[in-house]
């Protein structure tokens, strides 16, 4: 059930930048929210037609995470690693341009049925 969604904004990003980012948040997934792999949906999404700013001016490279987990399934330390090592995945794929306010995770927890629970 854990599903990773990663809004893109900026240069086009090729297969193999999109490959990296969906096995490392899966692998995330598994070792730091302790999610197992058979689960895990990743979705990876470029936006062509956007504009977003931070403080009234245009920036060329943002990203948006949010991640949707079981409630009750992760402990507040492993959210918070989890987002880290997120930053860091996404900085190593989308480069310095990419400035920390426009980075927003979320773990969103919601209540889950016993089978697919993650």
């Amino acid at each position: 059930m854990p599903f990773v969604r990663i809004g893109l904004i900026g240069p086009t990003i090729d297969r193999e930048q999109i490959r990296n980012l969906q096995q490392g948040a899966t692998e995330l997934m598994t070792s730091v929210m302790r999610k197992g792999i058979a689960g895990i949906a990743v979705l990876v999404e470029h936006v062509d037609h956007c504009d977003w700013s931070i403080a009234g001016a245009s920036i060329a490279v943002g990203a948006h995470i949010e991640a949707t987990i079981g409630r009750g399934t992760n402990t507040p330390d492993e959210k918070a690693r989890f987002m880290s090592e997120m930053w860091r995945l996404l900085r190593a794929e989308l480069g310095l341009a990419l400035r920390e306010e426009t980075y927003v995770l979320s773990t969103r927890s919601i209540r889950m049925p016993t089978v697919g629970a993650g």
